[in-house]
């Protein structure tokens, strides 16, 4: 009998060890889990619902929301799809529901549905699930895998390592002689002190352009404007795709916003006719753009040093070119960034390199395997990080069953 070894009660662990044993029962599996709580991820993430994948079919378009993973990524999810994920967790009675913006949660609305359906599978497989047995060691011993815990000795013919980003694990990764690309934080809100935004708490736009000046990072999409800065998918995927260079930059850096992503000439000629049409109007009474709130267009009112009882006909082509351009191209320092410590993902991990992605296994040592967060693969917000746990999870448990 083949007895595997599974380091870190996750998502990708879970899911892997559930796999492997469906597809060979004779296998042996022991989850190892450092806490005494598994599957907190799963728990919060999406707010305690679970955002469980995102609504993206099609391969290469899904690599598309992965920084790190992008092209090692395309093979396994020609194997183990979005569309698979959905088949895999009704087959086990829960069903997926697409939300308006294609993230992917239970029907039942509650990520315990998730826990629930995972600990289900591991009790009718007699899978044994470990808490507090935090790994200490690893190495091999005649073609066996000795797991070192502060309570207990294993071997193994099989080590799978599933511990998301663990600090611990990834030293312990070296010790094996693989590569560790430093891990950075990768999806955290901008902090920006500026007397625009102030008192602005929870003031949104469905669809900003957000870049960094000085450099060729820039993304899409709502942006929200919070107690510290700003956040909102436009801003996260900014931190995605930008974690290292900001990293470097140790955190500060200029940002500018396209509030409307639309061009600064369009909105001057807005803002042109608007003059013609509705000369005694107050320029601050009235935001002529639906998507930016009165108080916030007040605040790019002030900004382009336009006073408060001024109407349309009184003002000159610098102040009309000056509120243009705070609505498309204003500038904002930031320092620092906040990062969500429940849902936290850092770029960095094991190089990816040294992994054989057709099974997920170490190029250095055979019949040891990577899974999940744990590689230097992370994503976007919306799922897609939970996507690559059960792809990978997926293709490893095939590996491990043969």
């Amino acid at each position: 009998m083949n007895k595997i070894i599974i380091i870190g009660g996750g998502a990708a662990g879970y899911f892997t060890a559930i796999n492997a044993k469906e597809s060979n029962p004779e296998l042996e599996i022991i989850i190892l889990e450092k806490g005494n709580d598994v599957l907190q991820k799963v728990k919060i993430s999406g707010g305690g619902r679970c955002n469980v994948t995102h609504a993206c079919f099609t391969p290469k378009e899904l690599v598309e929301f992965y920084p790190r993973g992008k092209k090692e990524l395309l093979g396994p999810f020609h194997q183990f799809m979005t569309g698979d994920t959905f088949e895999w967790f009704e087959e086990r009675g829960v069903p997926l529901k697409i939300e308006d913006d294609n993230r992917v949660f239970p029907e039942a609305n509650t990520s315990q549905e998730i826990i629930d359906c995972f600990q289900k599978a591991v009790d009718k497989l007699g899978i044994k699930v470990l808490t507090n047995f935090g790994v200490n060691e690893v190495y091999q011993q005649e073609k066996k895998w000795v797991i070192n815990t502060k309570n207990e000795k294993f071997e193994a013919d099989k080590l799978v390592i599933a511990a998301g980003s663990s600090k611990r694990i990834w030293d312990l990764c070296e010790t094996l002689n693989h590569t560790i690309i430093d891990p950075v934080p990768s999806l955290f809100t901008f902090n920006i002190n500026d007397k625009r935004l102030v008192d602005l708490l929870g003031i949104s736009v469905p669809n900003a352009t957000v870049k960094i000046v000085n450099s060729n990072l820039e993304a899409s999409g709502p942006l929200l404007i919070t107690h510290w800065g700003m956040s909102g998918p436009a801003v996260l995927k900014l931190s995605a795709f930008g974690a290292r260079v900001l990293a470097d930059k140790k955190y500060q850096y200029n940002v500018e916003v396209n509030w409307l992503s639309r061009s600064t000439e369009q909105i001057l000629n807005v803002l042109l006719n608007l003059k013609k049409k509705e000369p005694r109007k107050t320029v601050v009474l009235k935001s002529p753009f639906t998507e930016i709130s009165k108080r916030l267009w007040e605040r790019f009112v002030i900004a382009s040093e336009i006073i408060n009882n001024e109407n349309w006909a009184d003002l000159n082509n610098h102040q009309l070119e000056n509120l243009a351009n705070q609505l498309t191209k204003g500038v904002y320092n930031a320092n620092g960034r906040t990062t969500f410590k429940d849902e936290f993902v850092t770029a960095g991990g094991v190089d990816l390199k040294e992994i054989d992605f057709k099974r997920f296994e170490s190029k250095l040592h055979k019949n040891l395997f990577f899974v999940g967060e744990v590689l230097n693969i992370d994503a976007v917000t919306g799922g897609f990080n939970f996507q690559n746990a059960w792809t990978s999870g997926y293709i490893c448990a095939q590996a491990l069953a043969n």
